[in-house]
């Protein structure tokens, strides 16, 4: 009913508010998917495109019309484009709109986002990135992303960064994934050159199969435990240390599979069929210093593993800064011992061996003892007090030159 030109609503009877508005600009996989979540978070939402008979049926609540608060642009890489960006500099689109647009706000941002996530709901605490001129307008865009599950970061002013972003591929996993490359191809030719090229030329054995496993179960902790060593050289990113722990996972299951290998049980059998075995007598130092290796093995990889799930982001971001700080470095050097004397004991009498020496080459787990050796020695080196004493006052806030106001200060209390 109407009032002096008023409408009132029982007071069982609550006003319905019209929902904000929104429009978005190419009804694609993306804008459908965006617009359905807008519809979900209680937003009005209306399309536009160039060619409105090839879009096909809208969504249900969704509206054909151009005008609305916001609007989004929902805009794709045309096939060639990324050709044309080769030949010549790219324009950044969002600042190209900006300047065609004087009487708008453009907030550049939400382009991280893919359909199938937006369809799914698979957007509780994802971080997007925001930017734009407008403080205002960059708050309402925070606002919506908010209502819709998002973290939001803001990023500045318009640039072409966040433009890149959608484009790149694990570009902190790049630097890990290459040296982690270069390790397994050099040491894959290392090894085969040792263990199947030698023997086929010097005793003219054919073990081309060990490549497959043995050969296998050697690189692999040879290129974990240096990768391991390297994540605690000064500079190194983290993803190395997980790269590192791949590594330790194909160790330890192709150590599990070793004794069903056809040719591991081949040559069990054959011996004991021909009853050709020399006497074996139990050897006190030969059964410790085989616990020992299998101890420090399985105690190194739990230590592996505890490393690997801390730096993950859900669980180190639980973690306090000493706390995340004391597993990553302290026990991170920890780790690193251990392996390190797992391999010592694994070959404790092999070093000084001639004929572990094959063409005047070393074993390849002697080339990673050299890198822990000097790791574990550099940390050493800082753990001295004449030298860990400095780095301790500068992480705890210590500056070297002090201000002048301080200086003056204390001459006139004297």
């Amino acid at each position: 009913m109407k009032q002096n030109g008023i409408s009132l609503h029982p007071l069982d009877m609550a006003a319905a508010s019209e929902p904000e508005l929104l429009c978005i600009f190419g009804p694609r996989d993306l804008g459908r998917s965006l617009g359905l979540r807008l519809l979900q978070s209680g937003y009005g939402v209306t399309y536009g495109s160039r060619r409105p008979h090839s879009c096909g049926p809208l969504l249900q609540g969704a509206q054909v019309h151009i005008t609305g608060a916001g609007v989004f642009l929902s805009k794709t890489e045309e096939r060639g484009e990324t050709h044309r960006f080769l030949l010549k500099p790219r324009k950044v689109k969002c600042c190209v709109l900006f300047r065609l647009v004087l009487s708008s706000a453009v907030v550049k941002g939400l382009n991280t986002l893919s359909a199938w996530a937006l369809q799914n709901g698979l957007l509780a605490g994802k971080q997007v990135f925001l930017c734009g001129e407008s403080e205002e307008a960059k708050q309402a865009v925070a606002h919506l992303a908010s209502k819709l599950g998002l973290t939001v970061l803001v990023k500045g002013s318009l640039s072409a960064e966040l433009e890149d972003l959608p484009l790149k591929l694990f570009p902190e996993w790049r630097l890990p994934l290459s040296i982690a490359v270069g390790l397994t191809s050099f040491f894959f030719f290392y090894l085969l050159i040792r263990d199947v090229i030698h023997a086929h030329v010097e005793n003219k054995d054919e073990i081309s199969y060990r490549i497959m496993v043995s050969l296998a179960n050697k690189l692999c902790p040879i290129v974990a435990l240096v990768m391991l060593s390297l994540r605690y050289l000064p500079g190194v990113i983290e993803q190395m240390g997980l790269v590192a722990l791949g590594y330790a996972f194909l160790h330890a299951i192709y150590t599990f599979i070793i004794p069903i290998c056809y040719s591991v049980r081949h040559k069990l059998i054959s011996g004991m069929k021909n009853n050709k075995s020399p006497p074996f007598y139990f050897d006190n130092t030969e059964a410790g210093a085989t616990v020992s290796f299998i101890s420090l093995g399985i105690l190194g990889f739990f230590l592996f593993v505890l490393l690997g799930l801390t730096s993950l982001p859900s669980v180190g971001g639980s973690l306090s800064w000493r706390e995340f700080n004391f597993i990553q470095s302290e026990l991170g050097h920890l780790t690193l011992f251990i392996c390190m004397a797992h391999c010592y004991i694994y070959g404790w009498n092999k070093f000084l061996q001639p004929s572990t020496c094959k063409w005047y080459t070393p074993p390849g787990y002697m080339l990673y003892l050299i890198v822990s050796s000097v790791v574990l020695v550099l940390k050493l080196l800082l753990l001295l007090p004449c030298v860990d004493r400095t780095p301790t006052q500068i992480r705890q806030g210590w500056e070297q030159t002090q201000p002048k106001q301080m200086g003056e200060i204390k001459t006139t209390n004297l």
